[in-house]
């Protein structure tokens, strides 16, 4: 019996995935059956490595890489920003030699210690520096607009001076203070410019005369170098509109020293090449071959004052583009022609903007990267672009944030262009300061997976020299991932979690059955007074709320799908009747209800139909083409396709069907009938409060599962996909195990058990195999209750160590006597000894009840391992449980009480230059305009339990 449980122990964790385990009770490695894939460094958690001023040296970096390697991080993104005040003298330029001597060092130190090392391409961001002078910094349009009548000159000159802003960061500047360029200003990093433009003369860049006959002409060459017209206006009303091309004026944010300066004009290649070879000039001679990855952060060059929308070369290259000249329509697009064109020849405008953010910018970067033996990582949102083409022609591309469909955005390029990789900036701000659990950051990163991620790096570690005092250096998000932190001696468990899940989202390739349109062209055919339009992946702007919509309700009812672009649908194949692009395999494209479509992609649709597909649109087809390029022949082209269509209904929910060619086109109001009609799979899990993400191995199928909801999951689930045998992963102890499985039509049902926020891994194989099974289990009533006394020993953390306490109730240890236990931030050791409880059970369940923040338990000198969720519960096999026994829970709190006292002594640890520490919520901002804790309560920490024991039973499900 001992021995039989021993090998079916290691499966009970299965069913409650934040129970601890530990190796010693691994079960047996089954011939044939499916075992976790060998782990390497890309699948443990990456995290940003912040080098403030970078004032780093080679014996702290490597202290530092040593600490970061056994907490179970897999690499480390090296970006320097703004330095710390007091150690001005010890501050390093960005690329210099001495930098490059710190980058050397640590990119060998992370050979030696298997750390991958990737490097923002760039110093803050976004790119720009002080070697970027105002002819390839990013620039703004002005323009003017002056009315003459027949016979009569324009009186006067055609100029326009660019009124003066400057924008700092935490304090007021002077703009008369400030030198042009840039880069001659002394100590910039206490200026922390922001945003700065100049008072001077604008250049025009043309001046055009529209009559209300119609007619149009080009004065650009009438007018002088004092900006006087001679020209004299002929019969009519006339309207002149002068362009001027302004400086936008936006600086590097955040950045360190060496790297103050203009952004880069990104929609220049000229401007892009001026800026990567300084990094040439820079990497001669040294070898920095171990770096992996280059990497650029979201696009926030318009986070300003006015867009940074146009570039020297624009009419050239929007001609080129889109067939017409720009000149002759710019009253449509400054919005003053009718409605119709004016959208058109905006939503050019738009597209042109993209085609150069994606071709002189993106592609170019990332064929620079190559040519240094690296790939990029690009966080494309924010972008005035489609970012699904920005994403997909990055190597890894990276999300942020909270929203899946967001999420989605990076996940879908990478899908449907063969990336393996897709990473997240995970736990940037989900709590204010020193409030974040490491469960927080759990149920943060699985949403990241739910979305398609698979590559995470936490937002961030900080790099501080380790005899800095308490506590340290910090990057002013919310979330600090550093040896500092009162849960780093917990991290390595929600470090293993990720690497498990990982090791699974890293195999094999996507397995989603639905290509979702995203209809950019509504977008940039919106009226507005911006120019631009920014995406960022999260909101419902009005032209894609239909998308939005579309999305969010297939993903809620259990459809997997990934998003296309237009240019994405062009490179997809016929296999069958199934769609192929790259190496991923589709079912069908839903259409959502979308206004506008190019013609290119309609006629994509309708070739892809006659070959076979199947093609979902939603409640309608698209009424007309967008822009304004060719209208008329694209227009009868239209119509032509549309023409092709004859719709009939079928019976089905009010559903049309238009056969053309082996394939079928259908339409109606509601997405479910229609993918139901379509015979679409969809995982009914989501009824029982279950989401998954799917992906295939071969001929196996991986299920990431996560109970999304408040309640316990105890029953049969229907998974879509058949199976003869099925085996669970267990992501948060490393166990595994055969499911209870059985069939049920043309779907499979397994048998789980699923606390809130649990999740597990599911391998589902099409060949009956046979593995250590997976024991379900049932409690027993009553519960035990561990009473005291209890031995509570302060035993890591500060200001200092409270001195021990005996108690025989549990409560929080700031409840106690004595200013100490409440403004202490660290570890406390709780101890009790019990006999062993007289019921006789295969196993006990230890809960802990309420932890304020993660436990680690020791039982008997042996380690059950390390909750940071609740349940906090922990799996005592029968045979460890003794006639005397010895509890120890090591349970660690956060750093809000130690700070909350740091900072009502004003203790001075805010002395960073720049952003220095902005709070996350207005209510903790001190008289300075920065996070101050002092008005916080102590934060409820320690043990609160009740500490319970129950008897637990093995049970079968079928």
């Amino acid at each position: 019996m001992k021995k039989k449980f021993k090998r079916n122990y290691v499966i009970l964790f299965i069913c409650l995935p934040l129970i601890a385990s530990f190796s010693f009770l691994a079960g047996d490695n089954d011939t044939g059956a499916p075992d976790w894939p060998g782990i390497t460094r890309q699948m443990k958690p990456w995290s940003r490595w912040w080098w403030m001023g970078s004032i780093v040296n080679e014996q702290d970096l490597t202290s530092e890489m040593e600490r970061y390697a056994k907490a179970g991080l897999g690499g480390l993104e090296i970006t320097p920003i703004y330095g710390v005040r007091g150690y001005e003298n010890q501050f390093i330029n960005y690329l210099s030699k001495d930098w490059m001597k710190m980058l050397v060092h640590t990119l060998k130190e992370a050979d030696r210690l298997g750390l991958g090392i990737d490097m923002a391409t760039g110093n803050g961001w976004p790119f720009g520096g002080t070697w970027i002078g105002a002819d390839h910094a990013c620039k703004n349009i002005h323009y003017k607009i002056y009315t003459l009548k027949d016979g009569k000159q324009l009186n006067e000159p055609v100029i326009f001076v660019q009124a003066p802003l400057v924008r700092a960061v935490g304090h007021h500047l002077d703009i008369s203070a400030i030198k042009e360029p840039i880069a001659a200003n002394d100590n910039l990093q206490t200026l922390a410019p922001e945003q700065i433009r100049f008072s001077k003369p604008l250049p025009l860049q043309v001046l055009m005369a529209y009559s209300d006959q119609g007619e149009c002409i080009n004065l650009t060459d009438q007018v002088d170098s004092n900006g006087n017209l001679e020209w004299i206006a002929s019969k009519g009303l006339w309207h002149l509109y002068a362009l001027f091309q302004g400086w936008h004026g936006k600086m590097v944010e955040r950045a360190g020293p060496g790297g103050e300066g203009n952004v880069i004009d990104h929609f220049s290649i000229d401007a892009l090449n001026a800026y990567l070879n300084h990094f040439d000039r820079a990497f001669t001679g040294y070898n920095i071959r171990y770096l992996r990855a280059f990497f650029n952060d979201s696009y926030e060059v318009d986070d300003a004052s006015g867009e940074s929308d146009w570039t020297d070369n624009f009419l050239e290259a929007f001609e080129l583009r889109r067939g017409y000249d720009l000149r002759n329509y710019l009253p449509a697009l400054l919005g003053n022609d009718t409605d119709d064109k004016n959208r058109r020849v905006r939503c050019d405008y738009r597209e042109t903007v993209s085609d150069l953010l994606l071709e002189e910018f993106t592609i170019p970067w990332s064929d620079w990267a190559a040519r240094q033996g690296a790939v990029t990582r690009n966080q494309a949102h924010g972008a005035p672009a489609n970012i699904l083409d920005l994403y997909a022609a990055s190597d890894i591309p990276e999300t942020e944030g909270n929203d899946i469909l967001r999420f989605k955005f990076a996940s879908s390029a990478a899908h449907v262009s063969g990336k393996q990789l897709v990473s997240c900036e995970a736990a940037t701000w989900l709590n204010e300061h020193f409030q974040t659990t490491l469960g927080a950051v759990k149920k943060n990163v699985d949403l990241f997976f739910l979305g398609g991620i698979n590559h995470v790096f936490y937002h961030g570690t900080t790099f501080s020299p380790p005899d800095e005092a308490w506590p340290g250096w910090m990057f002013y998000a919310s979330v600090h991932f550093g040896p500092t932190n009162t849960f780093w001696d917990d991290f390595p468990a929600l470090n293993r979690y990720i690497t498990r899940c990982q090791s699974f989202l890293q195999s094999g390739k996507p397995d989603n059955d639905i290509l979702l349109y995203f209809p950019v062209y509504d977008r940039w055919s919106e009226p507005g007074k911006s120019l631009l339009q920014h995406f960022t992946g999260s909101g419902p702007p009005s032209a894609t709320t239909a998308f939005r919509t579309a999305a969010r309700h297939m993903i809620d009812k259990g459809y997997m799908l990934d998003y296309i672009s237009d240019k994405q649908l062009s490179r997809i194949k016929m296999s069958g009747d199934s769609l192929l692009i790259a190496d991923a395999m589709y079912h069908t494209i839903v259409i959502p209800a979308c206004q506008y479509m190019p013609v290119t992609t309609f006629k994509i649709l309708i070739s892809l139909a006659k070959n076979g597909a199947v093609i979902i649109v939603c409640k309608n087809l698209p009424a007309d083409i967008p822009g304004f390029g060719r209208l008329t022949d694209k227009r009868q082209q239209f119509q032509i396709l549309a023409q092709q269509l004859a719709f009939a209904d079928t019976g089905d929910e009010d559903i049309m069907q238009a056969k053309i060619g082996k394939g079928t086109i259908l339409l109606g109001e509601n997405l479910v009938p229609l993918l139901r009609h379509a015979d679409i799979r969809r995982e009914e899990m989501v009824k029982h409060g279950l989401q998954c993400i799917r992906r295939k191995e071969g001929k196996r199928q991986i299920y990431f599962i996560v109970n999304r909801s408040d309640t316990p999951v105890d029953e049969w689930i229907p998974i879509k996909t058949r199976a003869e045998s099925a085996f669970i992963f267990d992501p948060a102890t490393g166990n595994k195990g055969t499911a209870a499985l059985r069939k049920s039509g043309n779907q499979t049902e397994i048998y789980l058990q699923l606390s809130p926020d649990a999740s597990c891994i599911l391998k589902l194989t099409g060949e009956p195999l046979s593995a250590s099974p997976y024991l379900y289990i049932k409690t027993g009533k009553p519960s035990i209750q561990l009473k005291g006394p209890w031995d509570i020993t302060f035993i890591k953390g500060g200001p200092d160590l409270p001195s021990s306490i005996q108690t025989d109730s549990l409560h929080a240890w700031t409840d106690y006597d004595g200013e100490g236990v409440k403004i202490f931030s660290g570890t406390a050791r709780y101890s009790i000894r019990f006999k062993k409880p007289a019921s006789d059970a295969d196993a006990w369940l230890l809960d802990l009840g309420e932890v304020k923040e993660s436990a680690r338990v020791i039982f008997n000198s042996e380690d059950l391992g390390t909750c940071i969720l609740f349940p906090f519960r922990f799996l005592i096999p029968a045979a460890l449980m003794k006639n005397e026994n010895h509890l120890e829970i090591y349970v660690s709190n956060l750093m809000a009480n130690r700070i909350t006292d740091l900072d009502r002594r004003a203790v001075p640890w805010k002395k960073f230059y720049n952003v220095n520490f902005p709070a996350k919520q207005a209510e903790n901002r001190g008289e300075d305009g920065l996070f101050n804790a002092s008005r916080w309560q102590p934060r409820a920490s320690g043990l609160i339990g009740p500490v319970t024991l129950k008897a637990i039973r093995q049970i079968n499900p079928s």
